[in-house]
């Protein structure tokens, strides 16, 4: 697990420059936080102010970044306050915070700006919870949230915005799943229920930190569409957590809130969430955890009881998020897995097509931006068909075919990536055999994406080797496709979503 961390590609080191980036306008946030005088509270709900504003604003373009961040306190404000004059009625909190979780969740129909609203919004209540807000506190808090999105946007739209050099990629939408609720729906209304699962039981094991359990079944629907997505998020969230804890022993207690530490290894956390977020989501939750215990720590609250409080609530948050998508709506693995394959086969065709008219001599077509979807969808697959290759699965022949695909799919990013940088060259010839290639890339994508399931598809005899670049990837990605149709035809097919 650490080797996947640590040892995963990371091309154009985007991970490395995300984190690093973090790091740098978080710390400019909350250090100005201190600056002006604001209090501990007020520089720990701007730093996570700047955290989330860093970490879920996802937008395709540099403009619908700014725009997205600049709408953040639109959401997130008003119900900060609600959260602070609620703070001392029980029934009335409650309620609120369970519509703020499925409001948020519904949020994620309008793409990555309603998701990023969406967190942001349930994300100020559960602060509130978390810092015991009243109404007094809200202009410093307000002051803080301000303050730090804008030295967090300084740094990101300004200092370091490394995103302008890059190609601007749609983030691919959710595929639509027939059955009478779209996912959205069927999710935010899942997440209330496992909410108020996790907020029932949570209080009786402690009236103060019950909130744990919400945001633990909050976090284990974030970037999940299937009920096996939810079950393996749910496991390594306790998995982390747990390893988090552990290290909370070792690191959090001795250290008991020293300012200049606890600021380093808050520091490290949150790299270290950035960082391992796009390859491990224990590893992500290790370092969510640690850096939690270290700011209780500087709250002057932490002891051991706490911290084994913490994994109890998580363990309770992610039993709510599990049963809720076991009985509730429940969307299924194949269900989702299908259609993003779907998806992801058809950009395979689209990239081909764009590649194949740059080498006819057409100015306009640009396979670049579609490379780019393409490999965002191939990381929509991996997430979808965690549940099946996961250590724990107990189906070994759909693990195995789970794993073939996958595989072939990565052969077929991989000769698209390549005829797109052949394409990209001015001097590059065009080979009459190209359309030819096409037609069969087109014809293997229509029979991988027919209702039947690519029955019948052969691929006809290629040679062994071509001459021509561009035709020797068009080859590769015609044996990947025609290497998908014995594991996709063997696959249950999606008829509906409680298959």
């Amino acid at each position: 697990m650490l080797k996947r961390v640590f040892v995963a590609p990371d091309p154009g080191r985007a991970r490395l420059r995300f984190a690093c980036r973090a790091v740098v306008g978080i710390g400019l946030a909350v250090a100005l936080c201190g600056l002006v005088g604001h209090s501990l509270v007020a520089a720990i709900t701007g730093g996570l102010a700047a955290l989330l504003a860093l970490f879920t604003v996802t937008d395709p373009t540099v403009r619908g970044q700014a725009a997205t961040t600049a709408l953040l306190p639109v959401a997130g404000l008003p119900v900060l306050a609600v959260a602070a004059v609620l703070h001392d009625q029980p029934l009335a909190r409650d309620l609120v915070f369970l519509g703020v979780m499925g409001a948020g969740v519904y949020a994620r129909r309008w793409g990555p700006r309603g998701h990023a609203l969406g967190v942001f919004a349930f994300m100020m209540f559960f602060a509130a919870q978390f810092l015991h807000t009243v109404p007094g506190q809200l202009p410093e808090l307000y002051a803080a949230v301000a303050l730090s999105l804008c030295a967090s946007s300084a740094v990101r739209f300004g200092l370091w915005c490394y995103e302008r050099r890059l190609p601007a990629a749609a983030q691919p939408a959710p595929p639509e799943i027939q059955g009478r609720l779209r996912v959205t729906t069927r999710q935010a209304v899942q997440a209330t229920l496992g909410g108020a699962f996790a907020l029932g039981i949570g209080q009786v094991l402690s009236d103060e930190r019950w909130y744990w359990a919400v945001g633990a079944t909050w976090w284990v629907f974030v970037n999940t569409t299937s009920r096996g997505e939810t079950l393996v998020r749910g496991f390594r969230r306790v998995l982390g957590t747990v390893i988090g804890i552990v290290s909370g022993f070792a690191v959090a207690i001795p250290l008991d809130g020293a300012p200049v530490p606890t600021a380093a290894v808050v520091a490290v956390g949150v790299f270290g969430i950035f960082y391992t977020a796009a390859v491990s989501y224990s590893w992500m939750m290790f370092f969510v955890t640690l850096m939690a215990g270290m700011l209780y720590g500087a709250l002057g609250v932490l002891d051991a009881a706490l911290l084994w409080l913490r994994v109890a609530e998580t363990a309770v948050g992610a039993l709510g998020a599990v049963l809720a998508v076991l009985l509730v709506l429940p969307v299924t693995t194949h269900a989702i897995t299908d259609a993003w394959i779907q998806k992801a086969l058809r950009c395979v065709h689209a990239c081909t097509a764009e590649a194949a008219d740059r080498l006819a001599g057409s100015t306009l077509a640009d396979p670049a931006p579609r490379v780019a979807e393409l490999e965002m969808l191939l990381g929509r697959v991996r997430l979808s068909l965690a549940p099946l290759v996961h250590p724990l699965s107990p189906l070994p022949a759909r693990k195995a075919r789970a794993r073939q695909v996958i595989a072939l799919l990565d052969d077929c990013v991989r000769e698209v990536r390549g005829l797109a940088s052949i394409a990209a060259d001015p001097d590059a010839s065009h080979d009459a055999r190209l359309s030819a290639a096409c037609s069969r890339v087109e014809a293997a994508v229509e029979a991988l994406t027919a209702p039947e399931g690519a029955r019948g598809f052969h691929l006809p005899e290629l040679p062994a080797a071509a001459v021509d670049p561009a035709l020797a990837h068009l080859h590769g990605l015609e044996r990947a496709l025609a290497g998908l149709a014995s594991p996709l035809s063997h696959a249950p097919r999606a008829a509906s979503t409680s298959a």
